[in-house]
């Protein structure tokens, strides 16, 4: 299809044609792309106007930076200084993959970019559409979650098109995201590297390989790296955490919902219920959980009530994304 006629297209387009997100994203345009984590608002990274229209179009406040998206560890040096052993060295272990590492930036990355600090998150996604992609243009794609500020992330092109419609010209079709939490984001431009985001990556994973322990600093009202904002992922409505399967106050009501780990909560009609993984497995857990909060608020259900999961590799990650759900306003 002509990019001509592409632009006069009346309604949402959801596609697996490269050329076309690319030609669009060389324009100036914004594209929904998919990684292994959840699906992106993308723009050229390069381009300070296309970037501020990521800002508009999300209603993003502009203090909250967003990340760059490489096809390759090699393309990334010309943006940053300082830890380069060390980036490479992680990048090497879990790269393409969902780890975003936070370096200073050098004057080729824009302030819009980072909110106007000095330093840059950057992270090779694991997907192989979106690195095709990224190896087609000459430039980053700057990349938040494809989702109205403070909502519930996209994990499925659906979830992109359901908020923007009309809006957004360009949706890239690359199914189901696998990981399906964002990444997390390691600060290593300091002489301790310092966890700023819980995500895909675990905190054990990355002990790991640096051989010693990580402190973790995981929200902020006024954020150093991108998804540290207090209170988020809002699936529309209310959540509330439950504690050893009690509920806290009221209680369960008709018309609510219930996001459980592993098991049904007995007591409570089954059709009002969503497992997130019957074999106890937090990376199922994860990928499933932000279509769960998505297929929740669905419903308009007055209250979802969410059960966290054990506080140990990714499901640290979980409950940090249910915990900032259970903060979000609606």
């Amino acid at each position: 299809m002509p990019l001509r006629a592409l632009f006069k297209l009346p309604g949402r387009l959801i596609s697996k044609d490269l050329h076309i997100a690319a030609e669009l994203l060389r324009s100036g345009q914004l594209v929904g792309i998919p990684t292994e984590t959840v699906y992106g608002l993308a723009a050229n990274g390069c381009d300070p106007k296309a970037v501020a229209g990521i800002f508009d179009l999300k209603d993003r406040p502009r203090f909250d930076p967003v990340i760059l998206h490489f096809a390759d560890p090699d393309r990334v040096e010309p943006y940053v200084k300082g830890n380069m052993a060390m980036a490479h060295s992680l990048f090497r272990a879990f790269s393409p993959g969902a780890l975003t590492l936070l370096l200073p930036k050098t004057d080729k990355v824009s302030d819009i970019v980072t909110a106007g600090l000095p330093k840059v998150a950057l992270r090779i996604p694991d997907h192989s559409m979106t690195l095709d992609l990224l190896r087609e243009l000459p430039f980053p794609l700057a990349a938040p979650s494809a989702n109205l500020f403070g909502r519930t992330s996209p994990t499925r092109p659906e979830h992109v098109t359901e908020q923007f419609g009309k809006e957004l010209p360009l949706v890239l079709d690359g199914g189901a995201c696998a990981v399906g939490i964002e990444s997390t984001i390691l600060d290593i431009s300091e002489k301790k590297p310092l966890i700023l985001r819980q995500g895909g990556i675990s905190q054990e994973a990355l002990e790991a390989h640096l051989g010693y322990a990580i402190e973790s600093k995981l929200s902020s009202s006024r954020p150093e790296a991108p998804g540290m904002i207090h209170s988020h992922y809002s699936p529309g409505c209310p959540v509330a955490l439950m504690k050893d399967d009690v509920f806290p106050n009221e209680g369960f009501q008709d018309g609510d919902r219930i996001i459980r780990f592993r098991s049904l909560l007995d007591g409570v009609p089954e059709k009002a219920q969503i497992i997130l993984s019957t074999q106890g497995d937090v990376r199922e857990a994860a990928s499933r959980l932000f279509k769960a909060l998505h297929d929740s608020g669905s419903t308009e259900p007055r209250v979802i009530w969410a059960e966290c999961v054990p506080e140990k590799g990714v499901g640290r990650a979980i409950n940090d994304r249910l915990r900032r759900a259970a903060r979000a306003q609606t």
